[in-house]
């Protein structure tokens, strides 16, 4: 069921927010294309209005994470973050939407918790009490990579971010508090779902600035659909084709107003 608009701000007054969201892991595996549904209803009125058009190209042309063999996935990220600064940056301002920069930190070793969340079970998250995003500069989902996964996953949770600005994430924690414990998870996946498609949207609005061919490409919705649900115990994210559906959609319409996950069926966010 989609959720209701009327509903979700009955709820806004009363409920904490949730502080942080995290990404998890990666293998990989072949995605699958599933049609979309028509928007109709996301938690807030219009978040991404359809009259500010899709996210204008950004030149962003990747960093090395590998330069005469040091890592350097932190000038990577940051980097990355310039880029989406700029691009959401711009779109903020067409749309009529106030926009501000979200901090970012690094780890070097996941080790301690930051935003309440333990940083060895996470590879990056968006801290919402703090508007940061945290990355580590550990582990299979940034070291001796070469595709676009490290990439994907920083504008994934700067889609937090955007979901923080819009109102988005504080409709969303009324309605999860309120909801039984199957209807929760799956807002969660809608939630999480709706991120998947932002990121698609600033990917595909980028990728004329990158280096990249039809096989990297390929190969991102493999590592996408392989992060989903499937055969784990975890119901929060969406099955991978679900995941990859979602990004895929971003990353062709370039609109934001096509991620509207909320008033989609169950089976698209399951």
């Amino acid at each position: 069921m989609p959720i209701s608009p009327l509903g979700l701000a009955t709820l806004l007054a009363t409920a904490p927010l949730s502080p942080a969201t995290t990404t998890a892991t990666v293998p990989t595996s072949m995605p699958t294309t599933t049609s979309m549904p028509t928007t109709t209803a996301a938690p807030v009125t219009d978040p991404f209005p359809e009259r500010a058009g899709r996210l204008g190209g950004t030149s962003c042309p990747e960093t090395p994470l590998i330069a005469g063999g040091i890592p350097r996935g932190r000038e990577y990220l940051q980097h990355a973050v310039k880029c989406l600064d700029q691009a959401w940056g711009a779109y903020f301002g067409t749309a009529g939407l106030r926009f501000g920069k979200p901090g970012a930190r690094f780890f070097e070793e996941s080790r301690g918790s930051v935003c309440g969340v333990p940083l060895e079970s996470v590879d990056a998250l968006y801290c919402h009490r703090d508007r940061t995003l945290v990355f580590t500069l550990t582990g299979r989902w940034i070291e001796n990579r070469t595709d676009l996964y490290p990439l994907k996953i920083a504008a994934h949770e700067y889609a937090h971010h955007l979901q923080a600005l819009t109102g988005v994430h504080r409709a969303f924690a009324a309605a999860h508090r309120a909801a039984p414990q199957r209807r929760a998870a799956e807002l969660k996946r809608r939630f999480e779902l709706q991120a998947d498609c932002l990121a698609g949207v600033f990917m595909g609005s980028v990728r004329a600035s990158q280096a990249r061919s039809a096989s990297d490409w390929t190969t991102l919705y493999d590592a996408v659909r392989a992060a989903g649900d499937d055969g784990t115990e975890r119901v929060s994210h969406g099955k991978g084709a679900n995941r990859v559906s979602w990004f895929r959609r971003g990353a062709t319409t370039l609109s934001p107003a096509a991620c509207d996950t909320w008033s989609a069926p169950p089976a698209k966010v399951s």
